[in-house]
């Protein structure tokens, strides 16, 4: 019964820590740029042609 307890306070743990790194992805500014990564698809990269 124990091992239950403990499993349960490891995964309230993880999902604090999860918690956390998505405030802290939020206060500096990751999710901001909803544009760019649509139209990223439509620039092709360069390919070389062979010689």
């Amino acid at each position: 019964m124990s091992i239950i307890f403990f499993l349960i306070g490891c995964s309230v743990f993880i999902a604090l820590v999860f918690l956390g790194a998505f405030f802290w992805a939020n206060k500096t500014g990751q999710h901001e740029d909803t544009y760019t990564p649509s139209v990223r698809i439509l620039f092709d990269d360069e390919v070389e042609e062979p010689q």
